[in-house]
């Protein structure tokens, strides 16, 4: 073995993914959806996007906030691109909620499907310690947690022992003042009066071991009261969180996690295309409207620490009859200017084209995902670096592939390749690339029949 044979074998252990992970991102990139873990040891490329996404992130820390459009083909990687920057952005310390837009969950509707989005925001909220979603609860809890903490160490007083007290105890009392501290500065805020008296009372109710007065607290928050008597009736409270105003309880829950101790708060939204399939010009122009007022509070100032990523296609953001060009107020805001073209976009404007991934960069994602297949089951690696060339020539040969080939196209066909491989281990790597199945490029699996100079750098 060369030492550069030997210098990429040490390469790929170093790289080993547990059997769970690689599973997991084989199984997801398969299927055409992108994995919830395992993202770091397969992201390649969209390094200038990711740059520019983690400095608005930056500045969402410091009590800012921002709004960016993701816009790329089927398969061009979107959500690929929102969940790496989900997971960054969790690992920095932030609260996180995602929700995909459907017939039944929009941004605004006479039934109920802004209510929906939101509810699905909520159920999806994850931190760092849960990721997976339903992270409410724990947030809550910790906060308060976190209060106890520091009313013992700075003010010198313990819980007291006797627990089942109907009586505060001296410590109770503080912990509750520094409760009502922090969430005083919510009271300004629009609805944020209800929303503070609801943090106390989940307190109240985790102070007495109260499950019930805790459920419907949650209730609440979760967006699940259908009428206000019923809220009145449960919680004193003289309001619920409705299709119009759920928007305005997000930014309160962006203010709160961060004065729990969060460094801010991320909504991503995907398949604004669904947006975009609305039927009724009337419907989709008060979803276009909700858009805009979310588009001006962040840029304005009238949300704080708070993100929000949205993504759809070229076709529904651009389309000046029907998509969300078609809303003269978000198009003349967000439409590109005379010098950005492609290979030099302007990547802190409000949307964010996402360009295809170069054939240089699908090799090393394809070398990524060899090492990981081979890993996963057990088996010596056997798609070299010469079969890869061939297999991303013969992908990259289709006709239009330069503007129209989109990763999850060729990642599924090269899992598939690898499947096969593993399944059948007599069969030939370059029959198969060869076979009929590829026989619209196979002059140019032909024409590689050798690795060229100018893939030398590949070689891992």
């Amino acid at each position: 073995m060369t030492q550069n044979q030997n210098s990429n074998e040490n390469m790929r252990q170093q790289r080993k993914v547990p059997k769970r992970v690689a599973q997991a991102v084989i199984s997801s990139l398969k299927g055409g959806v992108v994995p919830r873990i395992g993202l770091p040891y397969i992201t390649v490329g969209r390094a200038s996007e990711i740059e520019a996404m983690l400095r608005d992130v930056e500045i969402i820390g410091e009590g800012g906030a921002s709004f960016r459009f993701i816009v790329g083909r089927y398969g061009s990687g979107k959500s690929f691109l929102l969940q790496t920057i989900r997971n960054n952005v969790m690992d920095k310390g932030f609260v996180v909620m995602d929700a995909d837009l459907s017939p039944e969950r929009r941004l605004q509707g006479t039934r109920g499907q802004g209510l929906a989005t939101y509810r699905e925001l909520i159920g999806n909220l994850a931190t760092k310690t849960k990721p997976e979603g339903g992270a409410l609860t724990l947030v809550l809890e910790r906060w308060i947690s976190a209060v106890q903490s520091a009313v013992m160490e700075e003010e010198g007083l313990m819980p007291d022992a006797k627990g089942g007290s109907l009586e505060p105890s001296p410590f109770d009392l503080a912990v509750e003042r520094r409760i009502r501290e922090v969430v005083r500065s919510l009271n300004e805020m629009v609805h944020g009066f209800d929303f503070a008296r609801l943090i106390t009372l989940y307190y109240r109710g985790y102070l007495a071991d109260d499950d019930e007065i805790r459920a419907r607290v949650l209730k609440w928050f979760r967006g699940e009261y259908t009428t206000r008597t019923e809220a009145k009736k449960e919680l004193g409270v003289n309001s619920i969180i409705t299709d119009d105003d759920w928007y305005e309880y997000l930014k309160l829950f962006a203010m709160f996690f961060r004065l729990a101790g969060y460094k801010g708060m991320l909504l991503f939204i995907d398949e604004l295309v669904n947006i975009y399939k609305i039927p009724q010009s009337i419907a989709r122009n008060n979803n276009y409207e909700k858009i805009l007022t979310m588009y001006n509070d962040t840029l304005q100032g009238k949300a704080q620490y708070l993100g929000i990523l949205m993504s759809g296609t070229p076709q529904c953001v651009e389309d000046t009859r029907r998509g969300i060009y078609s809303y003269e107020a978000l198009r003349s805001r967000l439409q590109e200017g005379k010098f950005s073209k492609e290979g030099s976009r302007d990547l802190l404007s409000p949307v964010i084209r996402l360009e295809p991934l170069s054939s240089e960069e699908m090799m090393v994602l394809c070398e990524k995902l060899a090492d990981m297949h081979a890993g996963l089951y057990g088996y010596p690696r056997t798609v070299q670096t010469g079969d890869l060339v061939i297999f991303i020539r013969i992908e990259y040969g289709r006709i239009g592939a330069d503007t129209h080939i989109t990763p999850r196209e060729v990642i599924r066909d090269f899992i598939e390749l690898l499947d096969i491989l593993y399944q059948h281990p007599d069969t030939d790597v370059a029959q198969l690339l060869g076979s009929d199945e590829f026989s619209y490029a196979q002059s140019d699996a032909a024409a590689a029949g050798e690795v060229s100079e100018e893939y030398a750098d590949f070689v891992l």
